[in-house]
């Protein structure tokens, strides 16, 4: 699933208050330049905030999860990572650790592969602590946001959420991550946060 990996993962939250009737400002986006430097920086924890998609498969996912995290490593090769994922699906939480990803620096493109199920994505330019896909599937576009903690700022969210309407999207078809939701770390029982999230910003 990965945050990136395709909105495959994200609980529907009923998004926002949004201002529906007002014209999003399109700021192209702007793929990132994909140098070790930038490599590097996908290393370690993110943690799926928003999305949504076209793809009706991935949508279908996503009203099944609940919450999602990702952790990249350094794979076998320079181009690859090895991604370990830990999601809630409906009530149960499912840890994946077979998935790689493929770096293709000519075309900023991550590509997922787990089995035979391969996503591709557009790795965007956006703040270091973010992690901003546009997705690719048969055609069908999508937008995912990720980012080191639970908590973005409203300025993060307004600009992303100015994103999806741009790209077609009504902010009732994107879909947000519920930090309640979290699977508890082995040993732990999951704690009641007290910082803001993407949830509690939103509505």
């Amino acid at each position: 699933m990965l945050a990136f990996l395709v909105p495959v993962f994200i609980l529907s939250m009923g998004m926002v208050h949004a201002h529906a009737t007002e014209s999003p400002t399109c700021t192209p986006l702007v793929p990132a330049e994909m140098d070790n430097a930038t490599v590097d920086r996908l290393l370690g924890h993110w943690v799926y905030i928003m999305g949504a998609s076209q793809y009706p498969p991935h949508v279908a996912e996503m009203k099944e999860l609940k919450h999602a995290t990702f952790t990249f490593f350094p794979g076998s090769h320079e181009d690859e990572l090895n991604a370990t994922e830990i999601m809630r699906l409906n009530e149960t939480c499912v840890v994946r650790n077979t998935s790689k990803i493929h770096i293709f620096r000519h075309n900023s493109t991550l590509a997922h592969v787990e089995g035979q199920e391969v996503s591709m994505a557009e790795l965007i330019h956006s703040d270091k602590d973010l992690f901003i896909l546009k997705h690719f599937k048969d055609n069908h576009v999508g937008l995912s946001l990720s980012a080191r903690t639970p908590e973005v700022t409203k300025e993060q969210l307004e600009e992303f959420e100015a994103q999806l309407r741009c790209h077609g999207f009504k902010l009732e078809e994107a879909f947000i991550t519920s930090p309640k939701d979290a699977c508890p770390a082995a040993g732990e029982e999951k704690g009641e946060g007290s910082t803001a999230t993407a949830e509690s910003q939103l509505g």
